[in-house]
């Protein structure tokens, strides 16, 4: 039996973060039911790249696991359908922008009198209260507010972000996060409550110390590029065959090892280089001397040699990469998921792993309303004429 296998889950709104939380309860056994506009569906149905027939790719991994139910939220009759789904489910996931669930009657307060113990989970750029909770907030503008745009990048350039919308991704697993605590205190008291998950504090919470560096001391961390000021040496360096290999040997054991290896040991007595500290400020020096030895040599012979040392070393990996690796395949860190239309799909498969109760993926991403007869009749027991009713009044 999976961890969430009996909690019963609506997920409302659209594109990552929501959805994002919503797949990690489907990974972990819950019945997910996704609410989705009748004609268009989520937009995630759209985004990404495609196969050659033209079928979404992202779409059957954010959505895996999840039943489709179509509603039209602008309808009154939709509406009521939610506050009785509402108080069939355990836990309601939006990310619709602040005071439109209250618009439609749907608001917290208007749940729980039906429901008290549903967990609420809300998902929003800059959460539910404060001056700025009526902006829009995708991902990019959060992560800048939430301090990982401005260290990201080299320092003569302006900052980057990451080829992913990481900020979604965090907030979607702190809505998570938030919604097992709000399970356990649910299971001590009978009671349910609303999880406040904002892109931007979801950003701020994996900033290290960021924020008290520069309290403490002043201290405003900048741009550094493919390296941390003063942690050394730790960075990516070349090799004789064009690839790039990381190398992370900034604890003194670790740096006499590289050494070692490199055929120099000297330089672990050398007082530029002995101690965690030394090394820091003389991080450009350092570097030019391992980028010198690793250029002589290829990625997987530097890789193989210095695992063998006990040296923190690996390359930069591509999905064909992943695809290929024996410690992946080893672990099934990626997985082979059937799809009706596209055919057997690799994606990556449940993490954490449990060794009790384990998660898995039961199917890619739904058609779309392809779930909804099922839905109205096993949780509200709408017959097939009250089904066809709403169908023809275009509810569903």
């Amino acid at each position: 039996m999976k961890p969430l296998t009996g909690i019963r889950v609506l997920e409302m709104g659209q594109l990552i973060a929501g959805p994002f939380c919503g797949q990690l309860m489907a990974d972990f056994g819950a019945e997910v039911v996704k609410i989705e506009p009748p004609k268009t569906g989520d937009a995630m149905r759209q985004w990404g790249r495609k196969d050659e027939a033209g079928h979404t790719l992202w779409w059957p991994v954010i959505a895996r696991g999840k039943k489709s139910l179509t509603l039209d939220l602008r309808k009154p009759e939709a509406q009521a359908i939610v506050r009785e789904l509402a108080e069939k489910a355990d836990i309601l996931i939006e990310n619709f922008r602040v005071g439109r669930m209250e618009e439609w009657g749907l608001g917290y307060d208007v749940l729980k009198e039906r429901n008290p113990g549903l967990i609420m989970v809300r998902v929003t750029g800059f959460g539910q209260t404060g001056p700025y909770a009526d902006r829009a907030g995708f991902a990019s503008v959060c992560e800048a507010m939430g301090g990982m745009r401005y260290i990201a990048g080299y320092p003569d350039r302006p900052p980057v972000r990451a080829g992913i919308s990481i900020g979604d991704t965090l907030a979607g697993q702190s809505g998570f996060q938030g919604a097992l605590l709000a399970l356990q205190h649910r299971n001590r008291t009978g009671e349910g409550q609303v999880v406040d998950a904002s892109i931007y504090e979801a950003v701020l919470s994996v900033m290290e110390s960021v924020v008290s560096e520069y309290d403490g001391g002043g201290h405003v961390r900048e741009r550094s590029g493919s390296f941390l000021p003063g942690i050394a040496p730790s960075n990516a360096y070349p090799t004789r065959d064009g690839e790039t290999v990381i190398v992370g040997a900034n604890q003194d054991s670790l740096f006499r090892r590289l050494c070692k290896v490199m055929g120099q040991p000297e330089l672990s007595e050398d007082e530029r280089f002995s101690s965690h500290q030394a090394r820091g400020r003389n991080q450009a020096e350092i570097d030019a001397i391992i980028s010198e030895w690793t250029a002589g040599h290829t990625a997987s012979e530097i890789v193989e040699t210095l695992a063998e040392n006990g040296v923190p070393a690996g390359l930069t990996y591509k999905a064909p990469d992943m695809l290929a690796d024996r410690h992946f395949q080893a672990r099934e860190s990626i997985t082979r998921v059937e799809d009706p239309e596209i055919g057997s799909l690799a994606m990556q498969n449940v993490f954490p792993k449990l060794s009790a109760s384990p998660g898995s993926i039961e199917r890619t991403g739904p058609k779309l309303g392809e779930h909804t007869d099922a839905v109205l009749g096993e949780w509200l027991g709408y017959d097939d004429a009250r089904i066809a009713a709403l169908k023809s009044a275009h509810v569903v």
